[in-house]
């Protein structure tokens, strides 16, 4: 397997990668999940979620930090949003860290690229004081499931998480 790092670069975005990181954002979770909902559902949510005017408020947060996986051709592959736990927590610890977004288009998986982000975002979470740590995944992807376990998460609670008028059943991961 080649190395990672000769395929693509991982750098901290900044307030000009907004409109990249909605066209991303927007690519990797109608590839990862698009299936799953109505087209009308799909598009209420990705009209909210993934703009680049939403994506500037993530960047803007103080309380978080945003990597972007860059190709060596230029093309944006993958990204990674960490910072204080937004999840519906009992009891929630004020110090509390998630990992909230985490993907790499469906090309490039197998590469360990979600290793190197998830190294990056545990590396800044801990410099921030964040613990202990939280994931929110969907109860059927067991694929991140398994990736998220082998960083000692495991489950601890669910929610629901709406996409328009669908709401998923998630899994609350802490570790």
């Amino acid at each position: 397997m080649p190395d990672t790092a000769d395929i693509a670069t991982i750098r901290r975005a900044t307030a000009a990668d907004a409109a990249a990181l909605a066209e991303l954002g927007a690519a990797t979770f109608t590839e990862t999940f698009g299936h799953l909902y109505p087209p009308e559902d799909l598009q209420a949510f990705l009209a909210k979620s993934h703009t680049p005017e939403s994506w500037a408020q993530t960047l803007a947060d103080p309380k978080r930090a945003v990597w972007l996986v860059v190709h060596e051709s230029g093309r944006n592959i993958g990204f990674l949003v960490v910072g204080a736990c937004k999840l519906p927590v009992e009891q929630l610890e004020p110090s509390a860290g998630e990992i909230q977004q985490l993907y790499v288009l469906a090309e490039f998986h197998n590469l360990r690229l979600g290793g190197r982000l998830m190294a990056l975002g545990l590396e800044w979470l801990e410099s921030q004081g964040r613990t202990p740590l939280y994931i929110g995944v969907w109860s059927e992807n067991y694929g991140a499931q398994r990736f998220y376990g082998r960083y000692g998460f495991s489950k601890v609670g669910e929610y629901g998480f709406p996409v328009g008028k669908t709401v998923d059943r998630e899994f609350i991961l802490k570790r």
